[in-house]
């Protein structure tokens, strides 16, 4: 990741690592070059086990100033242990959490929608409908939205890109009383590869992650934060002098074959 920056004092905060869940083990190195010199990241930790890199530029960068980025990591582990342990851990704040509207998941604007389409729906069964719903409605087009659009606005205009995706599945679940989250992962097998964004829901006791983009198998995600919505979720933010981000080049592999994933099996990913 290529960065430039403007004169002046600024803070940038990366989430761009895996997640530490308990039962995995994560390799990692994650490097930040000011004009070449290596400035330091403080490390950050969130309940949902998100890590932020956050590293504060001085007052005194100079303008056009050129900050790469490079992360690299290994994960390993029990992927079936550690999703257990993960939904052992949650707690009633949490649920309400997810149960509530939030910025790009306006669930109390689609009630009706919700209620009309999946009322009488419930569990797993409620859980495909509406990811198969957004899937049917929605078309993939790179680069069709704009950062701020929500999930209304996404139904509207019918096309998206994948957090546009995930939004409206989160958003749709929350109407009708499930709690919904939204989880950025690394995605082996999406084309083109980049960061990917995928919904979880609360059904039967479980997270589960759901994909209605359908671009890359749920199996082999690796979470990397998880949240209300983008807001909680993005991979890069910015406060003081602005920055224009350059370059960006995202690569994530399996050990072995890609799993098979059919849309319809039960995927939980720690």
């Amino acid at each position: 990741m290529t960065l430039t920056t403007s004169e002046g004092a600024a803070q940038l905060a990366f989430m761009v690592a895996a997640a530490r869940v308990p039962g995995l083990q994560v390799d990692d190195t994650f490097e930040v070059r000011l004009d070449g010199k290596p400035i330091e990241a403080v490390l950050l930790e969130d309940p949902n086990n998100a890590v932020t890199h956050l590293v504060s530029l001085p007052a005194s960068t100079a303008p056009d100033s050129r900050l790469t980025v490079a992360y690299r990591a290994t994960v390993d582990g029990d992927i079936d242990e550690a999703a257990a342990r993960s939904a052992q851990s949650v707690t009633a704040t949490e649920l309400l959490t997810y149960l509530r509207p939030s910025r790009y998941a306006e669930s109390d604007h689609l009630s009706a929608t919700a209620h009309s389409e999946f009322g009488e729906l419930t569990g797993m069964d409620l859980l495909h409908a509406a990811t198969g719903w957004v899937h049917a409605r929605l078309a993939y087009v790179p680069g069709w939205s704009r950062p701020t659009d929500g999930a209304v606005e996404t139904l509207l205009a019918r096309a998206g890109v994948c957090r546009d995706f995930a939004h409206l599945v989160v958003a749709l679940l929350r109407a009708v009383d499930v709690p919904a989250r939204l989880v950025s992962v690394y995605a082996p097998g999406l084309s083109p590869m980049d960061f990917h964004a995928v919904a979880e829901a609360w059904v039967e006791g479980e997270w589960h992650v759901v994909d209605a983009t359908r671009l890359a198998p749920r199996q082999s995600l690796v979470r990397i934060a998880t949240g209300r919505d983008a807001a909680d979720t993005a991979f890069l933010s910015g406060y003081g002098a602005p920055i224009r981000l350059d370059n960006l080049n995202v690569i994530a592999v399996v050990d072995g074959p890609l799993p098979v994933d059919d849309g319809l099996q039960l995927v939980r990913i720690p």
